[in-house]
């Protein structure tokens, strides 16, 4: 995709990323499981705006799916990057609103990876005040390859 072209490529070209860890989490039974997780940082600015001046929900949502999909691509054994999947849902919980100049820390984690679904836990903090402005969980599966 060339740059400005694609759905809210302003904001995306914005968001950094802060880190990138995969650790191994301990289940119940014992056996433990790999964790991907991606930090992520923008402040918000007009473009990202409702008409009251808060970020909108919408982008609010966006930036849970593309977080979502960057920690789900963390843990990709596959390697099919550039591949981002279908999302089937994304449950979203809106906290308190931020507005113009706020500066947003995503915290993104993966919940489960099957062999056709994956699912993200998603929080979207504002970090001068120190609170929670969304959380979302997203369930993708993977794209069905082209019948040729």
């Amino acid at each position: 995709m060339r740059k400005g072209r694609g759905f809210a490529d302003s904001i995306g070209g914005r968001l950094n990323i802060m880190e990138v860890s995969v650790k191994n989490k301990l289940q119940e039974h014992g056996k433990g499981v790999d964790e991907g997780r991606v930090i992520c940082e923008i402040t918000a600015q007009e473009d990202m705006l409702n008409g009251a001046g808060y970020v909108h929900g919408g982008c609010l949502m966006y930036l849970i799916d593309n977080c979502a999909l960057l920690c789900l691509t963390v843990l990709d054994k596959d390697a099919r990057l550039g591949m981002p999947g279908l999302s089937l849902a994304i449950d979203t919980v809106f906290h308190a609103p931020a507005g113009e100049g706020d500066r947003l820390r995503i915290l993104a984690t993966t919940m489960a990876i099957g062999s056709r679904i994956k699912s993200a836990r998603v929080e979207i903090w504002d970090l001068k005040r120190s609170r929670l402005v969304a959380s979302g969980v997203e369930i993708k599966m993977d794209a069905p390859k082209p019948k040729m």
